[in-house]
């Protein structure tokens, strides 16, 4: 039974502890005063170098011009003058035509492969996706392509250069599979670097995008989505996140989400369904009410809400569409601009100096109770060690009014500098309760 006590939630000790649980998976969180002294910057570190035009496009395998190093592109958003539009199973005599802002790649190194769909549901890529693979294969430069990333995939998963060849030439071919209908891609940025970097670490994060970027990077990821339900009847959910840096989980230090089917929901989201089914209420009253009755809410526009997550192992911002869509693309245009928005203010206050994680929950495509699309975005500031798990209290270094106090003094500055989208800097309480209408269920 869930309690209607906010305080049972959070409470802070007469010396500053503040003491929490999250309301939803129940995470018991110690934020103490004094922890979280380190400096959080984003600062240029003095091990710096510094960068050249000519190393700007070509730094990693996901840079521009370095396209064979990786998958085919599915699809990629462009720009044609002041429209934009998303151009779909690329040849590679198409991939130097046009810049890309955004492109979409099968994962070379997937969590859920393409043999899993195959072998365990007999799932066949559809008749466009078989063309494709087939007209690429054909092309000149094509199969060559495929090969030389095939054999680089085959050689990290233990194989010698010998072997990998073996398989290649025997015609056993299921490894391409994954590079052309596989169902976990990436979308991809064009840029490595913010605008104007003088130094390496100077990286383009979702917040260096402009909000308008950052809105074609949420409408090619989601694109992503409706195109795997569409061709992908087993599936159930799909996992959206993005890892900034290494130390969150990236491979690459490019920006980049990652979009991978499942065939069931995950504990995370079951249980927040749960939840909806006990109380279809309880993201407005254990999320945004709960955040406000202790000014932590800081931000917010007509289409969504930013605040202070409470019970989290690391200082979280919690983001919620205020929509009465429930999937990210049921969303109308103009509900996820706004939503976009509110989310790129939030990592524009992060900054790009460390890690993040960005994770999308949403209500299930086969659930019938109603959860709000949410994201949270987990700033990676401290490591967790032997107390948390000899405990399982967990230390978060930042004590919440803290956290909220810095995004607000960022915030600001953006605005003053004509950074951000639509974005109302809140002062820690909302004027009206329940400002998330996902429980209409239209």
């Amino acid at each position: 039974m869930l309690s209607r006590k906010y305080s049972a939630y959070y409470h802070t000790m007469t010396d500053g502890t503040v003491k929490q649980t999250n309301p939803f998976n129940g995470t018991e969180v110690w934020s103490i005063p004094g922890r979280g002294n380190k400096p959080l910057t984003n600062a240029i570190p003095v091990t710096a170098k510094r960068i050249s035009g000519g190393t700007a496009d070509h730094s990693c395998i996901f840079c521009q011009h370095q396209y064979t190093r990786i998958a085919p592109e599915k699809s990629r958003l462009v720009s044609n003058g002041s429209r934009h539009e998303i151009l779909y199973y690329l040849m590679p005599d198409q991939i130097e035509q046009q810049q890309a802002e955004f492109r979409r790649v099968g994962n070379m190194f997937e969590i859920v492969t393409a043999d899993y769909w195959r072998k365990n549901y007999k799932y066949e890529h559809p008749a466009t996706v078989d063309q494709w693979r087939t007209s690429y294969l054909k092309h000149p430069t094509g199969l060559p392509h495929i090969q030389s990333i095939a054999m680089y995939k085959l050689m990290q998963g233990g194989m010698t250069e010998e072997q990998a060849e073996s398989i290649l030439r025997s015609g056993r071919n299921s490894v391409f599979d994954g590079f052309f209908g596989g169902c976990h891609d990436l979308i991809i940025g064009r840029r490595h670097y913010a605008e104007g970097a003088e130094y390496d670490t100077q990286l383009c994060s979702s917040g260096e995008l402009t909000p308008e970027e950052h809105f074609r990077y949420f409408t090619i990821t989601i694109d992503t989505m409706r195109d795997m339900l569409e061709t992908n009847p087993y599936i159930r959910y799909i996992s959206v996140f993005q890892n900034w840096l290494r130390s969150a989980g990236a491979s690459v230090d490019h920006l980049h989400k990652q979009v991978c089917a499942l065939d069931e929901w995950g504990a995370t989201v079951t249980g927040k369904v749960q939840m909806a089914l006990q109380d279809p209420n309880v993201f407005n009253e254990l999320g945004t009410n709960l955040a406000s009755q202790h000014n932590l809410i800081f931000a917010q526009n007509d289409h969504a809400v930013a605040f202070v997550g409470i019970g989290h192992r690391f200082p979280t911002i919690e983001i919620y569409s205020a929509s009465a869509a429930c999937r990210p693309f049921q969303l109308s245009r103009e509900e996820l601009r706004g939503f976009s928005d509110l989310v790129h203010a939030c990592h524009a206050a992060l900054g790009s100096g460390l890690s993040c994680n960005e994770e999308w929950y949403y209500t299930p495509m086969d659930a019938v109770y109603t959860m709000p699309w949410h994201i949270e975005l987990k700033w990676r500031v401290n490591v967790q060690a032997g107390f948390e798990g000899g405990t399982g209290i967990h230390i978060n270094p930042v004590l919440p009014a803290d956290f909220r106090t810095m995004l607000v003094e960022r915030l600001d500055a953006l605005r003053s500098a004509g950074k951000l989208g639509d974005c109302s800097i809140v002062d820690g309480c909302l004027n009206t309760p329940q400002p998330l209408q996902y429980w209409r269920r239209t």
